[in-house]
């Protein structure tokens, strides 16, 4: 019996099935393109070049409606609120679009290679023919001429209709050659950019030229109009293809082979494109709405290691643990979108965010909010959202594990607050009846914003007698001789000397299997939830866990992964 743990069966069904509906696409377009009869003629210039074409754009057509939804957040959250009575694992696949948005660019990018080189091909021997190089029936076929008659067929096959036509001619005077070139360049910015180093680094390059996706789409639309992928078509009377291709020279001349006739396939791409573009406007246009909305500043606190705390107000705004939203400054660009994740309670009249420096846009934003006149409002802020996450989910278990990484705290400060409340209020609605809280960090210095939590919580559980439900450790995971003394020194204390709260801040990473084997030991019948906001290296070592440690007797405790993800 296979260990329960995680939603890798469900996703790997989904991708599965995505991948069948590629292949299927593919194989389908390529048979038509390779045996059938319309196009007889057509693989008499182009050969086998001829399908290894048209099947990659029939899967092209596929991925380019599915690119768009996976970063529409406005969608993803309806969607999330819709499969609520539908189980977790259904909600978590949503957690995934963006690494299913890398999927389908990738599948993009591969076919856009294929479809590219067949073409290059394509037009050299569409040359070639038009030169007779391949025998009397490509060049008898070549030197058909464009004659529309009553039914707007055209007479010719190939799209070259002039001996002084080069490849460099052809791909910038057609609009099928022109529109490529420029999808092909715009394809090329948006992947090269979208490498991690440059993403990480410079984020604003990313950001910007992903947005060549709007040429991308508007090239892609109008890329098959020029039809130069031809096919036979009827005529009265009909034309005998088992006859008429080893006799051209009777062409027009006898009853069994008229002058063959062609015509361009209708364009598709758009029908393909159009519906996820609509939605990806609407989804454009609810932001824009969502931007001209007044917020004000509440509190504006600047915290050690230089993480800013914005506390703000906005009409109408409510928010669920865990969830995030997306600033946007205009005083420092007004394009620029950035996901923070909110550490306020939904219980609390306003949001907050907690921004680390790391990049361009935050450093900046930092550095315009230290230079404010004492006492006046920060500079103005869009706000878009909330949108929803896998902490959404994390008052459904009997037991959490929430792990936090540096600043991958914010989403489970919004989660401990909550908390609070809800035992302030004596919320019987409270599912939740163990939370073990787990924090690295490299500085001491990061810990101070939140002890302040900790210490509340910390207090309020033990008043209550409910000093067991929240088992927080803290690991300090860089740290030298220095803080080792430090600790020695002091270690007799009552509180620890880093953070003031009664648990002690451990030096050094957890051991994750300890901590895993003391959860399953001590709730031995439970299904627990660990959520994770940090790093994919983390985030795969304890996925591993969840696996190993979930018993195969559906009875005893089962561990869930969850990730953060933007």
């Amino acid at each position: 019996m296979k260990k329960p743990g995680n939603l890798g069966d469900a996703l790997l069904y989904c991708l599965v099935v995505w991948m069948g509906i590629n292949i299927f696409l593919f194989v389908r377009a390529y048979l038509l393109y390779d045996l059938g009869p319309q196009y007889f003629y057509t693989r008499q210039l182009l050969g086998s070049a001829l399908a290894w074409a048209r099947a990659p754009a029939a899967v092209l057509n596929f991925n380019c409606l599915l690119i768009l939804l996976p970063v529409c957040r406005n969608l993803l959250s309806l969607l999330r609120g819709s499969f609520v009575c539908c189980g977790r694992t259904m909600r978590k696949q949503l957690d995934k679009n963006l690494t299913f948005h890398k999927l389908v660019a990738y599948m993009i990018a591969l076919m856009t290679a294929v479809h590219t080189v067949a073409h290059l091909l394509n037009v050299e021997w569409y040359i070639s023919s038009r030169h007779g190089r391949y025998g009397p029936l490509p060049g008898n076929l070549s030197m058909l001429e464009d004659e529309d008659d009553n039914d707007h067929h055209t007479t010719f096959l190939n799209p070259v209709q002039s001996d002084s036509t080069t490849p460099t001619i052809f791909a910038f005077t057609t609009i099928a050659g022109l529109t490529g070139v420029v999808i092909t360049l715009a394809l090329i910015l948006i992947i090269t950019s979208s490498m991690e180093v440059i993403r990480r680094s410079y984020f604003e390059v990313f950001w910007y030229t992903h947005h060549l996706f709007i040429i991308f789409f508007a090239g892609l639309v109008f890329h098959g109009a020029g039809r130069i992928v031809r096919g036979q078509v009827s005529t009265n009377p009909p034309h005998n293809t088992t006859f008429c291709k080893d006799h051209p020279d009777k062409w027009g001349k006898i009853s069994e082979c008229p002058i063959p006739q062609f015509a361009g396939g209708f364009p598709q791409t758009w029908m393909w494109v159009i519906g996820p573009m609509i939605i990806y406007i609407c989804e454009r246009l609810l932001r824009f709405i969502r931007y001209l909305q007044a917020v004000r500043y509440k509190k504006i606190v600047m915290h050690p290691s230089r993480v800013l705390e914005l506390q703000l107000v906005k009409s109408g705004f409510k928010m669920d643990v865990g969830q995030y939203v997306f600033l946007n400054c205009p005083e420092i660009s007004q394009l620029e979108w950035h996901p923070f994740t909110m550490t306020s309670a939904p219980e609390e009249e306003f949001f907050t965010v907690h921004i680390r420096q790391a990049g361009d846009w935050t450093e900046k934003l930092i550095k315009m909010v230290e230079n404010l006149p004492e006492g006046s409002q920060g500079p103005k802020i869009g706000v878009d959202g909330p949108f929803g996450t896998a902490s959404e989910d994390v008052f459904d278990y009997e037991v959490s594990m929430l792990v936090g990484a540096g600043i991958g705290v914010t989403p489970f400060a919004s989660i401990l607050k909550s908390i609070w409340y809800k035992f302030k209020d004596s919320n019987p609605k409270l599912r939740t009846r163990k939370i073990y809280f787990y924090w690295l960090c490299r500085e001491t210095h990061a810990f101070e914003w939140f002890a302040d939590l900790l210490q509340v919580l910390e207090r309020e559980m033990e008043e209550r007698g409910l000093k067991d439900f929240l088992t927080y450790k803290l690991f300090l995971t860089g740290w030298d001789h220095t803080h080792a003394a430090h600790v020695m020194v002091h270690f007799d204390k009552d509180t620890d000397v880093i953070t003031g709260l009664k648990q002690k801040t451990h030096y050094g990473r957890p051991n994750w299997d300890k901590e895993f084997e003391q959860v399953r030991q001590e709730n031995p019948s439970s299904v627990v939830g660990t959520f994770l906001c940090g790093p994919a290296a983390l985030a795969k070592v304890l996925e591993k866990k969840c696996v190993k440690y979930s018993d195969v007797d559906p009875r005893k405790t089962k561990f869930y992964f969850n990730k953060e993800n933007f």
